[in-house]
């Protein structure tokens, strides 16, 4: 079967570039996947993607290196989401080129970001000073990982999900253990999980069985926290819902999404193994 992800940067030896090529980015069209999790135009969820680069650098007006860190925020709304190789090579390809400022360096990644997206894009570059205050994310809530579980199977079962007898509850939960695979290179993803929600109580058993089922799934990572949201939704009818993914950097970036339907997006605090 032939790979549709076979022309992006992600599945070909890529060349390198360091002068500044907006061409380089590549977008991935979010409605392949979530025309198989059954969704249409009125999604159940807002949120947005995102992503820490750890890797900028560009040169000053007197070609003096200049080096920080950006954040930037996708709206899940957007058509596409960017291919994350793409994003690296275009991010590597400011390296030799002039800049005024960073504010220049700013709006010209949050142009193309939004051309490629084709949705509303955020960019905040911060100088290395600026991004070591801030905070780091502490652990709040329930901690998933220390239940004792026979595990089965590796791949997405939403009937694994499953509601207990008792009143409705809010209640934070995570788990260090999700894992998925790159849909074009097989690579793994490594991820912390968030989950908040208003609801039948939710069995911790059952939701970390689920979580840990998606260690051999292909999926970005976008597409995997949108299958958890819906997963829960859909076996457990929570009230509010918010489910968070922080994934661990490769290429220098992190991706982040975060969808819910009751609350806007947290702070973008790090956990422990960005």
């Amino acid at each position: 079967m032939s790979n549709p992800f076979s022309d992006t940067p992600l599945g070909r030896k890529t060349e390198y570039l360091d002068q500044y090529t907006p061409s380089l980015l590549c977008p991935i069209p979010r409605w392949d996947a979530r025309e198989e999790l059954e969704l249409d135009a009125h999604l159940p969820f807002h949120g947005m993607d995102v992503w820490n680069a750890y890797e900028l650098s560009w040169l000053d007006n007197r070609g003096k290196p200049v080096v920080a860190m950006a954040e930037i925020r996708v709206a899940c709304v957007s058509r596409n989401l960017i291919e994350s190789k793409s994003l690296k090579l275009y991010l590597n390809s400011f390296a030799n080129t002039r800049f005024a400022d960073r504010r220049a360096v700013q709006q010209a990644i949050e142009k193309d970001l939004g051309h490629t997206a084709d949705g509303p894009v955020d960019v905040r570059v911060l100088t290395l000073e600026e991004a070591a205050r801030q905070p780091a994310w502490e652990p709040q809530g329930t901690l998933l990982d220390g239940i004792e579980l026979e595990v089965e199977g590796f791949e997405p079962d939403a009937s694994l999900l499953m509601t207990e007898q008792g009143a409705e509850r809010t209640e934070v939960v995570y788990s260090h253990l999700l894992r998925s695979r790159c849909p074009v290179t097989a690579q793994p993803d490594w991820a912390t999980v968030i989950i908040r929600y208003t609801g039948a109580p939710i069995s911790h058993a059952s939701l970390l069985r689920y979580l840990i089922s998606f260690r051999n799934h292909d999926g970005f990572h976008e597409q995997v926290i949108e299958q958890i949201f819906l997963d829960i939704q859909r076996q457990c009818a929570p009230r509010q819902l918010s489910v968070n993914g922080r994934f661990t950097r490769r290429g220098g970036l992190d991706i982040n999404p975060f969808r819910s339907n009751f609350e806007e997006l947290p702070a973008n605090l790090r956990v422990v193994r960005q």
